[in-house]
């Protein structure tokens, strides 16, 4: 395992992190421990987590597996997040100082620690000014509550707005974002990314394997079966799943992951893995399991080294899409010019 620094922070990370929405849900409290076990044999020291998994229950098993492992407590760095419902009042959501003073107080209680190291806002809230989340973040470093603190799901804009209030009113600035980022869903590049990198933000990919796409568990026009992730609504799933059925792109990419994958004797995951890791802006890729032996297999994305060639025949193969005007080649030129000048 390597390490990076967590974004503009100056603390230290694995390269790959942990997720635990599966924790209390589709991997048990002994299953649980077990996969943590394993990641941290392995090297890895980044856990990330949420209050909304499983209703709280993915924080009460890593503070229960905390509490029994005391060495390894000083050593990882723990993510969680808030802005989700955590009831069913018009309070208990979003990202405003009332909801996030007691999610926060929860989470700590719940993970069985005095500090959370990095806390993130889920997603975006347009009801609460942004301001008021940044002041609440900045207070919560003060009191010695989170060490650090990022988003998740932000737009370019977002995330630029947020950096640039922090910074008008002497405010700790956000250090990561969470983005859905991953071989087949690389539309992140037009704004998102551009923005992190601007911003010295890291991003932290979450699904990087596309919901089991680039492992090659789907084959062409085979109807999915077994534990594949249609998700709550079966129906919206198969919808989903039918429109990437039918994109030529996703199959395309797939074949450039199976050929490489071949070529080093390595799993499809690994490949996508090793690609996703090699990305600009990007500190850990967010690594989630149901077994231990998903999460071995994925960790052996650690070992494998793709040469430039590969990384390049990947990224051309899963070149997002656009139109020509504002992301395409006329837009692109908007925005750039020759060094050397002339028509």
């Amino acid at each position: 395992m390597r390490y990076r620094m967590l974004g503009n922070s100056g603390a230290v990370v694995s390269e790959f992190a942990l997720g635990t929405m599966t924790f209390g849900h589709e991997a048990d409290e002994a299953t649980s421990h077990r996969i943590l076990d394993t990641f941290i044999e392995a090297g890895g020291t980044f856990i990330d987590t949420a209050d909304v998994y499983s209703s709280g229950t993915s924080e009460s098993i890593i503070g229960s597996w905390l509490t029994s492992h005391a060495s390894e407590r000083e050593q990882v760095v723990i993510a969680t997040k808030a802005r989700a419902p955590m009831g069913e009042g018009p309070n208990d959501l979003g990202i405003s100082r009332r909801h996030l003073s007691r999610a926060l107080d929860a989470s700590l209680s719940r993970l069985g620690v005095e500090n959370i190291d990095l806390y993130q806002m889920h997603a975006w809230d347009a009801l609460t000014p942004i301001d008021e989340t940044l002041r609440f973040l900045d207070d919560a470093i003060s009191a010695g509550k989170i060490s650090y603190y990022g988003f998740s799901n932000f737009l370019g804009w977002q995330l630029t707005k947020a950096v640039h209030v922090a910074r008008a009113h002497g405010w700790a600035p956000p250090v990561t974002l969470q983005p859905q980022y991953n071989l087949l869903v690389r539309d992140i590049e037009h704004e998102v990314v551009p923005a992190a990198l601007d911003a010295n933000v890291g991003l932290l990919p979450w699904s990087p394997l596309a919901g089991g796409w680039l492992t090659g568990k789907y084959q062409r026009n085979v109807d999915p079966t077994g534990a594949t992730r249609l998700g709550e609504n079966p129906q919206r799933g198969m919808e989903a799943w039918q429109k990437r059925n039918d994109d030529e792109r996703t199959w395309r990419v797939l074949d450039e992951v199976g050929r490489v994958a071949d070529a080093h004797g390595a799993s499809k995951s690994q490949v996508a893995l090793a690609w996703l890791n090699s990305r600009p802006a990007v500190t850990s890729v967010i690594l989630g399991a149901r077994t231990v032996e998903q999460l071995q297999d994925n960790l052996g994305a650690v070992e494998l080294f793709l040469t430039s060639q590969e990384l390049d025949g990947l990224s051309a193969a899963s070149a997002p899409e656009a139109d020509d005007y504002p992301y395409g080649p006329a837009g692109v030129r908007q925005r750039h010019r020759r060094i050397e000048g002339g028509r």
